[in-house]
């Protein structure tokens, strides 16, 4: 190819020194130097937050600041007023293919991310063949992950519940024990009262019935002693009549006189 362009160039030169120049062959179309010549280099510049898709694609809400920082770096500007919002920014020009500017802004409330804004993000480089089978497997993963979890949540829900549910059966068979216990402890009581109750009635009575059998004998003695005491009154008086009676006769006796007139 150097050759070929030599004597191009020459052409002109030769037909000016000669006064009959003979007619050249057709030569082929020659190459667009530009196709030919490489383009002079330029250098990728880079100015703010270097971002990759792949790592943004991992961001979530709940991470923490340290965690966000670790996946993606530190912030281009940081809200200096509530420290609660980070910006990432670049813009780069590269030695080839267009300008890349891009913004990422992700919000936090204290150091939990709580938003993520990537609708500045359009100029990012999508991802390649193989960062796309790492996403797939990575969401997969987060997927069986998530379901994992989810299935054990259930799991420990349907557990809970039936805990729940046997803890409320147990408390309401213990209410039910302690009910009937005490509705027995209650009628024992019952009987008990009742039982005091009809044994102090019939120690009344037994009692009363003593002393009415008691008062009765009493009375009885007493009126046995007192029919005693008249019968006693009237054989004495009785017997101080006979005794006045023999006095009476003994002195008229002693007095009578010892004659008689008839």
């Amino acid at each position: 190819m150097n050759k070929l362009t030599l004597i191009v160039f020459s052409l002109p030169f030769l037909s000016a020194c000669s006064p009959s120049m003979p007619e050249l062959p057709d030569l082929p179309s020659l190459p667009n130097m530009s196709d030919i010549i490489p383009p002079p280099y330029k250098a990728d510049i880079y100015q703010g937050s270097v971002l990759e898709r792949f790592k943004i694609n991992q961001l979530k809400v709940g991470m923490s600041k340290a965690q966000v920082q670790d996946l993606i770096g530190s912030p281009s500007v940081i809200d200096p007023f509530h420290n609660n919002q980070w910006d990432y920014i670049n813009y780069s020009t590269p030695g080839t293919g267009s300008i890349v500017h891009y913004r990422l802004t992700l919000a936090f409330d204290n150091t939990t991310l709580t938003k993520i804004n990537t609708t500045g993000i359009d100029s990012l480089p999508q991802l390649t063949d193989a960062e796309k089978a790492l996403e797939g497997k990575r969401i997969a993963e987060e997927k069986a992950r998530a379901e994992a979890a989810a299935k054990a949540k259930a799991e420990a829900q349907r557990i809970a519940k039936e805990k729940a549910i046997a803890a409320a059966k147990a408390k309401a068979e213990a209410e039910q024990l302690a009910k009937e216990k005490a509705a027995a402890q209650a009628k024992a009581l019952e009987a008990k009262r009742i039982a005091e109750e009809k044994a102090k009635v019939e120690a009344a009575a037994e009692v009363a019935a003593k002393a009415k059998a008691e008062a009765k004998r009493i009375a009885k003695e007493k009126a046995e002693a007192e029919a005693k005491a008249l019968e006693a009154k009237r054989i004495a008086e009785e017997k101080a009549k006979v005794e006045a009676a023999a006095e009476a006769k003994r002195i008229e006796e002693a007095n009578r006189p010892w004659y008689k007139f008839w």
